[in-house]
């Protein structure tokens, strides 16, 4: 980030680290942001990139006055829907698709509910941002007996939060979608769209490797119907799993930008975060011009999940020549209108009579596409080639070392393997078992229906553990 040619100024968080974005206590984050705005000499807008700022920020945003511009969320609201137990009461409430859940109260019940779900059954404590450092409890497990439920239901205390187990749903090519949106008062849309997750590190389960931006009904109305329902300002960022019946069922929510934000560009060049800045500053939001069929590549994270999904991330695709990575600009910027633009009417209401629309400042114009167009996603969904979008590469090399040993393990292991294979001349995926069963002598016709080839096994779905 400190490369970044969006980035203007750094300044030094909280002391104290993770501790200074403690939401029960954030004094130190306070006085970070108030020196902060001293330093900056004038109102600047404030957007929070993960669950824990999002959450200590609006406990603090009545004291922090006029010094930045936040969105508005009433009664805790970033804690309230990244609270899982609670997510899953407000989905149950406005009939929103959810996977079944049982919070035990015991671990008596907690065995009986993960038997009852069937398994295994996914784990999540409800406030992750509370586990302690150290302690080796994860946000997310997948259990796989009714006495690790309640082993884990025995750390409750330790954990701080509550545990919630889901039923699980079972991932493949087509499940995993998310929902970006920028929302101003009421929950008006300033931007959104739905998008397909196509890859993920860890596999099925993890952050955003290929994304595309896909429209799709369903999510696209279970996201704008949650976010006018909570009155929502702000941006979001919403995890959806397809079940085995086809319904879409909110798994996540996340109070801020996802990771993969930047794949929801419209074609003048507007994201989410732009959009939540042009309205907090009171600006004119244009109108997007939606760019469906672009593709979202985080290098590191696509190459690693491919490997280890033994997969590509273009494989029903025609290939795209990538573009070069492009950083998104900084998250915080200056408040005041940006050169040659003038005050306009904020998007999502008419111009009052002391307002002129013509000053309202123009429409940036269209950033032309670099060469090689991006096919279409499916059979159904075909993209007209003037809307097919380019390519958005993210390098997280410098942020994060471990995916590259992470990577490097991967490439080694499966070598090994490999060679292992070879020196016992035991072919994979099950050759001999097929070559067995072709070389089998025929039947004569006698009524008896030939025993069927054994079935190979399904590989076992990973869940996220961190």
């Amino acid at each position: 980030m400190g490369r970044s040619r969006y980035l203007r100024a750094v300044h030094q968080g909280p002391d104290g680290g993770s501790d200074g974005l403690d939401p029960d206590a954030p004094e130190a984050l306070l006085e970070c942001l108030a020196g902060v705005s001293e330093r900056i000499g004038r109102p600047a807008v404030l957007v929070a990139m993960d669950d824990l700022s999002a959450i200590a920020v609006a406990r603090i945003a009545p004291r922090l006055g006029e010094r930045f511009r936040i969105p508005h969320q009433p009664d805790g609201l970033p804690a309230r829907v990244a609270d899982k137990a609670e997510l899953s009461r407000l989905c149950a409430r406005w009939d929103i698709p959810h996977p079944e859940t049982v919070i035990p109260a015991s671990g008596a019940e907690a065995a009986e509910a993960a038997w009852g779900l069937g398994l295994p059954t996914v784990a999540k404590w409800s406030r992750p941002w509370l586990l302690p450092a150290g302690s080796g409890l994860r946000s997310t497990t997948l259990v796989h007996s009714a006495a690790e439920a309640r082993r884990l239901y025995e750390r409750s205390d330790e954990a701080g939060c509550r545990l919630l187990l889901q039923r699980f749903l079972p991932a493949g090519p087509d499940t995993d979608w998310f929902f970006h949106g920028a929302f101003t008062r009421g929950g008006h849309p300033l931007l959104a769209g739905s998008g397909r997750k196509e890859l993920s590190w860890p596999v099925r389960t993890g952050l955003t490797a290929v994304g595309r931006w896909l429209p799709d009904p369903a999510v696209e109305e279970a996201g704008l119907r949650i976010a006018e329902r909570l009155g929502y300002q702000g941006i979001l960022d919403l995890d959806f799993r397809r079940d085995e019946r086809g319904c879409f069922r909110l798994v996540d929510f996340n109070p801020r930008p996802g990771a993969q934000f930047r794949l929801f560009t419209d074609a003048a060049g507007l994201d989410v975060v732009q959009a939540m800045y042009l309205d907090l500053t009171g600006q004119r939001v244009p109108e997007p011009v939606p760019r469906p069929g672009r593709v979202f590549v985080a290098e590191n994270y696509a190459l690693l999940a491919a490997v280890r999904g033994r997969q590509l991330p273009f494989r029903r695709e025609p290939s795209a020549r990538l573009a070069p990575s492009r950083r998104a600009p900084a998250a915080r910027a200056d408040a005041g209108p940006g050169p040659g633009a003038a005050p306009g009417v904020p998007a999502g209401r008419r111009p009052g009579p002391d307002e002129t629309p013509a000053a309202a400042a123009p429409a940036p114009a269209p950033v032309p596409d670099p060469v090689g167009a991006v096919g279409p996603a499916g059979p159904v969904r075909v993209v007209p080639q003037r809307e097919r979008g380019r390519v958005e590469a993210a390098w997280f090399a410098t942020d994060d070392p471990k995916p590259f040993l992470a990577m490097l393990a991967a490439f080694l292991g499966r070598g090994a393997d490999k060679g292992a294979r070879v020196l016992r001349r035991v072919p994979a995926h099950g050759r001999r078992t097929a070559r067995a069963v072709v070389r089998a002598p025929r039947q004569r016709a006698s009524g008896l229906t030939p025993p069927a080839p054994p079935a190979a096994a399904a590989e076992p779905d990973e869940l996220l553990t961190r």
